[in-house]
């Protein structure tokens, strides 16, 4: 097990972190170019050589619910390992992009087939429901289902 000048020397090794002494203490290294929010690499060093880095966005580590890997019994090899893949990461982090929003389906259409014939397409109480005339021919949960359907029928719509 290192100690704590051999984590503390290890952690100011890094030239793109910045030491932030807190309580009793502990110190916490921080990477302020990270492209997520979090900031925080190595969090509470403390002199009883206990600490932890922080890999959530990482593979192959055993985290807590914060995402921090207790460093307490690393090597020097490993701990410099998991820092640089901490920093990485943070660096290279792209927040997830919400969903585009899909154009809303048609409410109702006609779709015809080469010979003429029709079939009318409604959205009623959160189902898709396929018409010849007024009788019912089919019902779908998704309006993906519904025009799988009539396509596979020889149907487009009308134009």
């Amino acid at each position: 097990m290192l100690t704590f000048e051999q984590k503390l020397a290890i952690a100011e090794s890094f030239p793109e972190l910045q030491r932030k002494d807190v309580s009793m203490k502990r110190v916490n290294f921080h990477y302020e170019e990270s492209a997520a929010d979090k900031k925080t690499v190595v969090y509470h060093l403390h002199p009883n050589g206990n600490g932890f880095v922080y890999a959530g966005l990482l593979d192959g580590y055993e985290t807590d619910d914060k995402g921090m890997v207790n460093i307490r019994d690393f090597g020097e090899d490993e701990l410099r390992q998991l820092i640089a893949d901490s920093i990485r990461a943070l660096s290279e982090y792209e927040p997830p992009q919400p969903a585009a929003k899909k154009p809303a389906a048609p409410r109702q259409g006609t779709w015809t087939d080469a010979e003429g014939h029709t079939l009318n397409l409604a959205f009623e109480d959160d189902l898709w429901y396929v018409y010849a005339g007024l009788n019912l021919d089919a019902a779908f949960e998704s309006y993906e289902e519904a025009e799988e359907y009539l396509r596979e029928e020889g149907f487009a719509p009308k134009a």
